[in-house]
């Protein structure tokens, strides 16, 4: 599992490879990665958006940015935890992701980027 903390807000990453939704034969690799943030700071946040770079093993680059995460702009209060999980897919078996998260402080509304770790999307018989 990756991790990284920025301003007290902790991120942590861990993958998987998802063989029933994928085609290797159609170059269509899907995997899932579920989040996990974590506010060690004194403050309230609140998550506005998010800012993604999916690499594959070509060398394409694409980015994606939007508000919250599934659906949600999720409010931490200091301690407090927040799990998703979501997907991407690629045309290659081996890409990586790294991304921000925009968050604001609840009490001044003052605004800040939380760093998503980089993180790696293999399959597993690529690892052999």
């Amino acid at each position: 599992m990756n991790s990284t903390t920025t301003q007290g807000v902790t991120v942590s990453v861990s993958t998987s490879y998802l063989p029933d939704y994928s085609s290797p034969q159609q170059e269509h690799f899907v995997f899932a990665y579920k989040i996990d943030i974590r506010n060690h700071s004194e403050y309230t946040v609140k998550l506005l958006r998010r800012h993604w770079h999916i690499h594959d093993a070509n060398g394409v680059v694409r980015e994606v940015e939007g508000e919250g995460v599934v659906g949600q702009q999720p409010t931490l209060e200091p301690g407090d935890a927040h799990q998703y999980v979501s997907g991407c897919n690629l045309k290659t078996g081996i890409g990586k992701m790294r991304g921000t998260y925009l968050m604001e402080r609840v009490v001044d509304g003052r605004t800040f980027e939380v760093n998503i770790p980089e993180f790696t999307l293999v399959v597993p018989f690529r690892l052999n």
